[in-house]
């Protein structure tokens, strides 16, 4: 049964830290693209940054580059997403999700499984 475990919100001021950690089972984790989505509170989802099967290549949504990185540990089954610069605007649930093959897709359309997602919330 395919399955992701999101941990590493939480609240944060501005201009803070987190990273958070996507652990997956039940599916070969190390052939598949990722992708970090985010929704906020009244708005749609967004495909927030999106990684290949080996991370040779990745993509960031233009609000987030430079302060955000997404890796992957084909070893661990682990996905994760450095956040850096935290701004209020960055707050939102984040989730993990699968892409439907080895390259990243842009289309969210492209990743049908998701987790359940991490609250987080930047404030002072």
């Amino acid at each position: 049964q395919l399955q992701f475990v999101e941990s590493g919100g939480g609240l944060v001021q501005p201009g803070g830290s987190l990273k958070l950690s996507c652990v997956a089972s039940g599916f070969n984790f190390d052939i598949y693209a990722m992708g970090w989505f985010r929704r906020a509170p009244g708005k749609a989802s967004e495909l927030v940054a999106a990684i290949n099967s080996n991370a040779d290549n990745s993509y960031y949504t233009d609000a987030v580059k430079g302060r955000f990185t997404i890796t992957r540990d084909n070893d661990l089954n682990t996905l994760y997403l450095e956040m850096n610069d935290l701004r209020p605007e960055d707050t939102a649930l984040y989730s993990c999700a699968s892409g439907q093959g080895p390259l990243f897709s842009l289309a969210p359309h492209s990743y049908p499984n998701w987790g359940q997602g991490t609250q987080v919330t930047v404030s002072s």
